[in-house]
């Protein structure tokens, strides 16, 4: 029997199973044993396991979510649909399941947010599904410990060393689907850590904020918080209502006001900022109103061959990137509100086509088009909205704020803004595209704006996340420092001001780095990674885990890939961050799971010999 050995259990590994037990019946004619390193469930892993605070929820609607491949997805093995999430919600038996949860799952609308929790129970389920879906006779073996070393060549069966064992896994190929890793501190936040052990302060480094031990956050004490993204959505979640504090509604209240918030006394102030100075736009709480979205068509593989040497993100991918976005914005404004443009799409779109994205003449055809300022989109002014803005004094920028806040949670709630979800449905388009484009090898200069770009413009949180967090600014309980905020160690306190309030700073014996950690493969935390890096098996290219353009194979220091090694996630090369999908938009990480389920049952099917045996 052959035997996989799949590093990390979380949903890329399940989703990777169901590819798997997709394409062996082509490819595959026994069974195979499947073993699963992970210190967390199966399924769920580490980020949406069950045990967190049923406070946290996801910033997808229960009808946004899928596992599962469908007719959209391009790829070689067969297409094997299923429900989503709020499909699933709405059939899946209660057995089994935490009470929270199964209440949870019977109030769900398709448009709820669900918590995390539900999310857990659903991956649970489709693990378990693709697990069954392996050839029979299959088996898979779940292993709760870290993988700390491997070794063999091409030529060899591999050996997985573990944590908790002294003998090794033995297997015909490793598959590495390591999810979000954690890094080692850079020099600041080393120094950092260590000012506020000497001044007896509190210092929380980047973190995934479920995982981060908030107990040394002193209630009533004023904490700078650098970072205005999810994870600070869920530290203000875990550090208000998870310590006992409640929204009220008030009734008759407008947007931005429609709730209140009782503090519980144990809060701390939170004085926060970020590069932009706002958070992440809303998630859109409606569906299109005009015509249904189409493919991508500007920002496409094709478009980029005639390049010579490499694509470079700004000068060649981004105008493409923009053109597409603005495509898919301008298709749902001019057919689902005809009434505010001055022609129609065909027309519009024909001229549209021709023109580049940054050109004069492109500029000229949005003002004759679309009369309104306000609904012509503006990449620049979405990407930084307060720039050179200068307030007086902090309540001023407090005003200022809570206004911007409002207006996003009211333009995000109303399908009178639904060209914006166009450009959301045309942004998950081009983010496919571009995993395409960057498996060529040829992308160079993207250095990481794109995917906050595209986390703040399409993957923020639900929209009462934000109506919660204004209830608190006005509780006392957050308040905001502005653009470009900075920090700075002074007279063992933690000092922070922005050039948004010139002249105001805040004095502070708390810093919290809300934000994911950054990976790289010369900081990993991840001992598996860190033995394959001492030994040259791996390499890294701008801080990410070299592999195979072509089927994520692992390449070593030499350049050469391994045949029986593969890597899927975010810290590689072929880099697709979602494990799971919206519903119909070609998911990379579904094209890539097939991709590499049918390297690795080629390669098993192959029957390689292991020459060590010998």
């Amino acid at each position: 029997m052959s035997t996989v050995v799949v590093v990390g259990a979380g949903p890329r590994a399940s989703g990777l199973l169901e590819r798997m037990g997709a394409n062996a019946p082509e490819l595959l004619a026994g069974p195979v044993e499947v073993h699963l390193v992970d210190p967390f469930p199966p399924g769920a892993g580490r980020v949406w396991r069950h045990e967190q605070s049923p406070l946290l929820r996801m910033n997808s609607m229960a009808e946004d979510v899928t596992a599962f491949t469908d007719e959209s997805v391009r790829c070689a093995g067969p297409v094997r649909p299923g429900p989503s999430l709020a499909q699933w919600a709405a059939d899946v038996p209660a057995v089994g399941l935490d009470p929270a949860v199964r209440a949870e799952l019977a109030a769900l609308e398709p448009t709820s947010f669900p918590s995390r929790r539900v999310q857990s129970a659903y991956l649970k389920w489709f693990h378990e599904r693709a697990v069954a879906g392996l050839p029979p006779g299959s088996s898979v073996h779940v292993h709760a410990t870290k993988a700390v070393r491997l070794t063999g060549s091409s030529r060899q069966r591999q050996r997985v060393w573990l944590a908790d064992r002294t003998e090794p896994l033995v297997a015909d190929v490793v598959v590495l689907a390591l999810g979000h890793l954690d890094a080692e501190p850079v020099p600041e936040h080393r120094w950092l850590a260590a000012y506020a052990e000497e001044h007896g302060l509190t210092y929380l480094p980047p973190g995934y904020t479920a995982d981060v031990d908030l107990s040394a956050v002193r209630p009533g004490e004023d904490v700078v918080v650098r970072g205005m993204g999810l994870a600070f959505i869920d530290l203000v979640v875990l550090l208000g209502e998870g310590r006992g504090g409640a929204f009220v509604p008030v009734p008759g209240a407008g947007v931005g006001e429609r709730l209140a918030y009782v503090p519980s006394g144990r809060e701390p102030r939170l004085h926060v900022g970020s590069r932009r100075g706002v958070p992440y736009h809303s998630k859109t709480g409606y569906r299109l109103v005009g015509a249904p979205p189409e493919p991508p068509r500007f920002f496409v593989a094709p478009a980029l061959t005639a390049v010579p040497g490499g694509i470079d993100f700004r000068a060649h991918a981004w105008p493409l990137m923009a053109k597409e976005v603005a495509y898919g914005y301008y298709r749902e404004l001019f057919t689902g509100h005809p009434d505010r443009v001055r022609t129609g799409w065909d027309e519009f779109s024909a001229r549209f086509a021709e023109l580049d994205w940054y050109s004069e003449d492109m500029r000229a055809l949005e003002r004759a088009a679309v009369p309104r300022e306000a609904d012509r989109i503006d990449f620049e002014r979405l990407d930084r909205p307060i720039d050179g803005r200068v307030f007086g004094t902090p309540e001023a920028f407090q005003a200022f704020l809570a206004e911007y806040v409002a207006a996003d949670v009211a333009r995000r709630s109303s399908a009178e803004h639904s060209a914006d979800l166009g450009a959301f449905l045309a942004l998950l388009g081009v983010y496919g595209q571009l995993a395409v484009v960057a498996a060529s090898g040829r992308l160079t200069g993207e250095d990481g704006w794109w995917h906050g770009f595209f986390s703040y413009f399409a993957s923020g949180p639900p929209p009462d996340r934000l109506e919660e967090l204004l209830a608190l600014a006005r509780a006392g309980v957050v308040s905001f420092l502005g653009a470009d905020v900075r920090v700075a160690a002074v007279d063992g306190l933690f000092v922070a001001g922005s050039a948004s309030v010139p002249g105001h700073e805040v004095r502070a014996r708390g810093l919290i780095e809300a934000r994911l950690p950054t990976h790289a493969l010369e900081r990993t935390a991840d001992p598996l990674l860190r033995s394959l890096a001492a030994a040259g098996d791996v390499t890294g290219v701008d801080g990410l885990v070299r592999v195979d353009a072509s089927d994520s194979r692992l390449v070593d220091a030499a350049g050469v890939p391994h045949a029986r090694r593969f890597a899927v996630g975010p810290y590689t090369t072929n880099k697709a961050y979602a494990a799971f999908a919206r519903p119909r938009t070609d998911n990379p990480a579904f094209r890539q799971n097939d991709q590499v389920a049918r390297a690795v049952l080629n390669f098993l099917a192959a029957g390689a010999v292991d020459e060590s045996v010998a």
